[in-house]
C-alpha cells in the first residue's frame, strides 16, 4: 500500500477549549498544505467551539463527541478509557496530543509542551497552598507521564527543553523545538519615535501590558515602577489588558487603590477578543512583557511584529526570543523596571533602534512554518 494513501493522524483536542491553545491547533489546521506530508487524512476529536473555527477540508474529519461538551473529570475518562478505541476504529497511524496530557493506551504518540508553569517550582510557590497549586502539581505529574511514553515531543523553545528535559528522565526522547507563529494582522512598521517632552498628562506616552493578572505576571510591580516614573515628572500611563486570577487582581487592585486612587493614569480592561487585540498594539507607545514564568511568550512576538520599542522581564525564555530588541529587568524589583522605562523613553534614537529591531526578528515568525515543522516532525515520527 502507497505510504501516502495510508497515512491518517489523530488529533486529541478534548481538552483544548480556550486561549493560546485553541489559536495554536486553529491556525496549525488552518495553515496546512497537506501535499506538502505524508498523510492522507486528519481525524480531530475536539468541543464544538474548537472545532467550528477550523476550516472545512476534505481531508479533516471532525469528531464531537457528547463527552467533549461535560466537565473535565467525565473528559478525562473519556480520554483514558475510550480515545484510543476511536483512533484504532479511524485507522490512524499516529495520535498527536497538542494538549500535553494523555493516558490512553494507543501508541505512537507525538505530544506538545505549552505550559511550562507545572515546571516551575519556584513560581509554584507564588499560589501557596491553593487549588491553583494542586492543578498545576497534577499537570505536572500528567504532562511528565505524558512525555516518558511519547515518541516524539515538541517543544516552543530550548528554555523549556532543557528545563523538561532536567524533570522527565527517559534515553529515548526524540524532541524538536517548533515556535507559534503569528497572524499577519500584528504586522505594523514601527512609528515615527518622538521626544518625552512632546507629551503631557493630556496627551501621556503610552506603555502597554497585555496579560493574564496573574501571581506570576507582576503586574503590582509594574504599576509601582511606574508610580516612580510618574513622581519624576515623566507624562505617562499605563494599560493593562487582560482577564485575571481573583487573588492577583486582588492584589493589583491594592496596589492601584493606594498609588491612583483616582484612576488617572492606570487603567485595566479585562480580556479582548484575540481578533481586536491588535489594535491596542497599535494604540500603544511602549510594550511591557513582565513575567517571570513562560514557555512561548506569544504577546512578546505580537509586540515585536506591531513595530513597538520593549521593555521585558530578563527571566525564562523571553531574552531568547527577543534577542536585541528590548531592554530588560527583573520583573520582582519596581526600581529595577522603572530604571529600563526611563532609559527607553528618554532616547528616541533607542526606541526607533528597538522598534526596528523586533519588527525584522518577528518576520521569521509564522503560521505556515510552524504548521509544515510540526507535521514533517509527526511524518519522521510515522516512518521512523
Amino acid at each position: 500500500m502507497n505510504r501516502k494513501e495510508s497515512n491518517i493522524i489523530g488529533i486529541d483536542a478534548i481538552n483544548i477549549r480556550r486561549g493560546g491553545g485553541v489559536t495554536h491547533l486553529v491556525e496549525l489546521l488552518n495553515n496546512t498544505n497537506q501535499n506538502q506530508h505524508s498523510f492522507n487524512k486528519l481525524v480531530i476529536w475536539g468541543p464544538s467551539s474548537t472545532l467550528r473555527k477550523i476550516d472545512d477540508k476534505p481531508w479533516i474529519k471532525k469528531i464531537n463527541p457528547l463527552q467533549a461538551e461535560k466537565n473535565l473529570v467525565i473528559r478525562t475518562i473519556w480520554q483514558i478509557f475510550k480515545l484510543s478505541a476511536e483512533v484504532k476504529k479511524e485507522g490512524c497511524s499516529i495520535l498527536f496530543v497538542p494538549g500535553g496530557s494523555y493516558a490512553g493506551t494507543y501508541l505512537p504518540v507525538v505530544t506538545m509542551s505549552q505550559n511550562l508553569l507545572p515546571f516551575e517550582i519556584n513560581e509554584l510557590k507564588r499560589f501557596g497552598f491553593s487549588f491553583m497549586t494542586l492543578k498545576l502539581l497534577m499537570l505536572r505529574f500528567t504532562q511528565s507521564y505524558t512525555f516518558s511514553r511519547s515518541n516524539g515531543v515538541i517543544f516552543l523553545t530550548e528554555y523549556a527543553r532543557k528545563k523538561i528535559k532536567n524533570i522527565v528522565k527517559k534515553k529515548e526522547f526524540k524532541t524538536k523545538i517548533i515556535p507559534h507563529g503569528l497572524d499577519i494582522r500584528f504586522r505594523s512598521s514601527p512609528k515615527i519615535q518622538k521626544n518625552i517632552i512632546s507629551y503631557d498628562n493630556l496627551n501621556p506616552y503610552k506603555i502597554l501590558y497585555v496579560s493574564i493578572i496573574d501571581q506570576y505576571k507582576h503586574q503590582w510591580h509594574v504599576v509601582n515602577a511606574v508610580n516612580i516614573l510618574r513622581k519624576e515628572g515623566y507624562p505617562i500611563c499605563l494599560d493593562l489588558v487582560g482577564p485575571s486570577y481573583s487573588p492577583a487582581l486582588r492584589r493589583l487592585n491594592s496596589t492601584i487603590e493606594k498609588v491612583d486612587p483616582l484612576g488617572q493614569w492606570v487603567s485595566y480592561q479585562n480580556e479582548i477578543p484575540f481578533n481586536e487585540l491588535h489594535k491596542s498594539y497599535a494604540n500603544a507607545d511602549l510594550g511591557l512583557f513582565a513575567s517571570s514564568c513562560e514557555n512561548m511568550p506569544n504577546i512578546l512576538l505580537e509586540m515585536m511584529a506591531s513595530g513597538l520599542p520593549i521593555v521585558s522581564s530578563d527571566r525564562g525564555p523571553m531574552p531568547d526570543i527577543l534577542l536585541d530588541g528590548g531592554l530588560y529587568f527583573d520583573p520582582e524589583d519596581p526600581k529595577n523596571i522603572a530604571s529600563a522605562i526611563r532609559k527607553t523613553i528618554t532616547s528616541e534614537k533607542l526606541r526607533e533602534d528597538l522598534a526596528h529591531r523586533n519588527y525584522l526578528n518577528a518576520q521569521k515568525f509564522s503560521w505556515q512554518k510552524c504548521s509544515y515543522r510540526t507535521f514533517s516532525f509527526i511524518d519522521n515520527i510515522i516512518i521512523s
